[in-house]
């Protein structure tokens, strides 16, 4: 049952409702100490005896706490109030990248500085180790500045703990998929690995339940620029199950870009997306290079080396030739 506006979580008033995914209900809450509105994420009533849930909510404070990034949605505390356990995190005003898609392809000059701070949100994470693994439009906020706060970390993995998140769930969340909420439903499960992520940006390693890095946020950030530039998912299909099989067996409709893309762009969102791992951009330093075309300058250079060399070499044979007349 979700909460009603003026309930109190401590020194935290419940305002307004927000949204509610996979790992959580959000709400709009008045912190009454420090005067200031912040996002409270509160883990449902009917999952807060889960253990396995309960730690896997917890272990998002621990790994929120440890990045400070301006493009990253920060964390100010986590409070517990009788069976109610919730994260008290920033609270970003704007529209979600989602929405913004909504209305239409993002031109160039607007989506890639966007997708540049995605890419440094992600490059920063990264740097400690941690993957987000539900990278999505519906997961980044866009300020009416112009400034990206990546959002929900809640599916963040450290690193070095193993091959993934281990849960049996229950059988009442069978059928509960949806395109845009996270994936939890052992109805998605491979052996006894579950698979967590949207559908819709989960790489093909996930798709097979198996052992992600931080390539399959690689995977999902391509599928985010694609998204932006084209107003349509790179992978579509009428269900998850249809999805998933055009995610592992299909590649996106190229031509579906803007005609304008520049070269680094592309090269990014066709390294971001290929299905072996092993063959993606290692990490986002080199993404975010690439959308910056630091990739386009060494191949003009070692194109033009040749008419450069052809010319010093026609001016030493001529400068020789011209020696030996005036000898002779």
């Amino acid at each position: 049952m979700g909460l009603t506006t003026g309930t109190r979580l401590g020194p935290y008033e419940i305002l307004s409702a927000l949204g509610a995914g996979g790992m959580g209900e959000v709400y709009r809450a008045r912190d009454t100490k420090l005067n200031r509105d912040v996002a409270l994420k509160v883990i449902p009533d009917t999952f807060a005896l889960d253990p396995d849930r309960l730690a896997r909510f917890k272990r998002e404070a621990q790994v929120l706490a440890s990045l400070n990034h301006p493009h990253i949605a920060a964390i100010y505390g986590f409070e517990d109030s009788g069976e109610t356990h919730a994260l008290v995190l920033e609270l970003v005003e704007g529209e979600t990248l989602a929405d913004r898609i909504a209305r239409g392809a993002i031109p160039l000059d607007e989506a890639l500085p966007i997708a540049k701070q995605i890419a440094e949100a992600l490059e920063a994470a990264h740097e400690q180790g941690i993957i987000h693994r539900d990278l999505k439009p519906a997961n980044i906020k866009v300020t009416n500045d112009g400034i990206v706060k990546v959002l929900d970390f809640g599916l963040a993995k450290l690193a070095d703990q193993g091959s993934g998140i281990r849960d049996q769930g229950s059988d009442a969340a069978r059928g509960a998929l949806s395109m845009s909420p996270t994936i939890t439903s052992p109805a998605m499960m491979t052996g006894a690995g579950m698979i967590l992520g949207t559908a819709a940006y989960m790489s093909p390693e996930q798709a097979r339940g198996k052992a992600v890095d931080k390539r399959a946020d690689i995977w999902a950030f391509g599928c985010v620029l694609y998204e932006m530039l084209t107003g349509r998912r790179a992978f579509e299909g009428e269900d998850v199950t249809v999805v998933m099989a055009s995610i592992i067996k299909s590649d996106p409709e190229w031509k579906a870009l803007p005609g304008g893309t520049p070269a680094g762009v592309r090269l990014a969102l066709q390294r971001c997306l290929q299905k072996d791992p092993t063959r993606r951009f290692r990490d986002m330093g080199d993404v975010r290079l690439a959308l910056e075309g630091a990739f386009d300058a060494p191949v003009a250079a070692h194109a033009a080396r040749p008419g450069r060399e052809r010319v010093a070499w026609s001016l030493a044979a001529l400068t020789t030739l011209l020696a030996i007349g005036a000898a002779v």
